[in-house]
């Protein structure tokens, strides 16, 4: 049986990029801060990406699926246009923060780690984003928002629709 050759995805780092793993790959426990690199270059890390950074460190992919895989920080599916951070901290947890996510899924017909298929969202539960006094905080993009209740949430997110 013969099999039809699959054509490998191609992805280009850019220098800075090449140039920061060059200079990490060689020090010990640097898998970290290359990814970190690489995730705040491309906003994720695609599969091509991850098979680029086996080639150019010689570590193992299946190490590097199993950073990539074990942090919650690291993604492997590229985010929507608006990152919605739902904050699950202590205070945000005991004021609702778990039910603005499920509210906020809801509304955007979204299951876990998915994205809407506009591309516009994707929601991510966050340890903390250190805005206590707001509690519950929802962060999209840049935006902070406090004191959330669900019924806050159409409103802010048909803002991030235009």
């Amino acid at each position: 049986m013969v099999q039809a050759a699959q054509k490998k995805e191609e992805i280009t780092f850019p220098a800075e990029l090449l140039s920061f793993i060059d200079e990490w790959k060689v020090k010990p426990g640097s898998l970290i801060m290359i990814l970190h690199k690489t995730q705040e270059t491309f906003g994720f890390i695609s599969r091509p990406a991850a098979e680029k950074l086996a080639h150019l460190t010689g570590i193992p992919l299946a190490r590097i699926y199993g950073v990539i895989t074990f942090y919650h920080f690291f993604k492997t599916v590229q985010p929507g246009k608006n990152k919605i951070s739902v904050c699950l901290g202590t205070a945000c947890y005991l004021k609702g923060g778990q039910d603005l996510i499920e509210e906020a899924r809801s509304l955007l017909g979204l299951e876990a780690g998915g994205v809407t298929e506009d591309g516009l969202f994707s929601i991510d539960p966050v340890r903390c984003v250190g805005c206590c006094g707001l509690a519950p905080v929802m962060v999209v993009g840049n935006d902070t928002y406090g004191k959330l209740t669900k019924d806050m949430l159409p409103g802010i997110i048909a803002k991030y629709r235009q």
